[in-house]
């Protein structure tokens, strides 16, 4: 998925949620059903949470400064990580409290003509949200499992969607089986349980969502197949005698920082050593234009046979 793709869909997953979360509301309003209400309060944290990662986006593609020499690129991280508090002190904090205020004032629903048609609608929009988003991050994750792709993944805005949309689905399913159950039994307190397993979702959520942020956040290597492909450029030039393994740092999806200590062959003069050296830096960049800083320091033999090393 590319960086506008990612976008697309964060907008698109933003406008239907707040749409989702009017109607819900509405016939939270109508029905008095607590369950509903949860399904309203999940919607607009939703809603927010996808204008916090539009935000975050944005701020993080702010040019670098003499304070931030290398850009802001992690800002989208960090706002990530303020999705999925959120996610737990509003979205599931407060479904939960409003599933233990409908416990202790039990109110039966009259109704619930219209939270079947809002849930049935919300379901339809979330059940098609879902799959393009699924569709979209197996194409760009081939050959690679749902749980491998989003541990792997550095944009939080693809796997956050994704948990929200598959998040959205689950609460739907528990809303309708509260209201019917409640509903059909003549009993108000399931919709008041209801409420609170709602609540336990979206806090299991942000757990997983601050989870996955958490180490993106504090400094993350690039995918390990980047760097296999990396050492295998470094191979390739005939001039190189030894190398350390790559290091690298994930400051964004799209902005990696590479370090390399090289050994080159002795003999080579000035003018040759920087040649090698720019084709070396060329043909990374050539492949793998997300890497936006090269930085590669020489080191004599004596260093590598002190510290260990790889042999071409």
């Amino acid at each position: 998925m590319s960086k506008g793709e990612s976008n697309i869909a964060i907008i698109g997953a933003f406008a239907s949620n707040l749409l989702i979360a009017i109607f819900k509301f509405i016939a939270a309003a109508i029905t008095g059903s607590s369950a509903m209400l949860s399904e309203g309060i999940h919607s607009l944290v939703d809603t927010g949470n996808t204008a916090l990662l539009l935000f975050g986006d944005y701020r993080s593609k702010k040019p670098a400064t003499p304070n931030h020499p290398f850009g802001y690129g992690r800002e989208l991280y960090f706002w990530s990580m303020v999705v999925a508090i959120s996610l737990f002190a509003i979205g599931g904090g407060m479904s939960i409290y409003e599933g233990i205020l409908h416990i202790q004032h039990p109110e039966a629903i009259e109704d619930p003509y219209w939270n079947y048609i809002v849930i049935a609608v919300a379901f339809v929009l979330s059940g098609a949200s879902l799959y393009v988003a699924v569709k979209k991050f197996k194409t760009d994750n081939p050959n690679k499992p749902i749980y491998r792709a989003i541990k792997d993944s550095k944009d939080p805005g693809t796997f956050s969607i994704l948990f929200e949309d598959a998040a959205d689905i689950l609460g739907l399913i528990v809303a309708f089986l509260g209201v019917y159950l409640g509903h059909t039994l003549n009993n108000p307190y399931i919709d008041g349980i209801a409420s609170i397993v709602i609540g336990c979702i979206l806090a299991s959520l942000s757990f997983m969502l601050a989870f996955e942020t958490k180490s993106l956040l504090i400094g993350e290597s690039a995918d390990p197949v980047l760097i296999e492909k990396i050492v295998e450029i470094i191979k390739e030039n005939p001039a190189v005698v030894f190398f350390r393994s790559p290091l690298t740092l994930q400051f964004g999806p799209k902005d990696i920082l590479l370090a390399l200590d090289v050994q080159f062959k002795e003999d080579l003069k000035m003018n040759e050593l920087a040649n090698h050296i720019d084709q070396i830096e060329k043909d990374i960049r050539t492949k793998f234009p997300e890497i936006k800083r090269i930085y590669i320091e020489i080191k004599s033999i004596t260093y590598f046979s002190d510290s260990g090393h790889t042999s071409v």
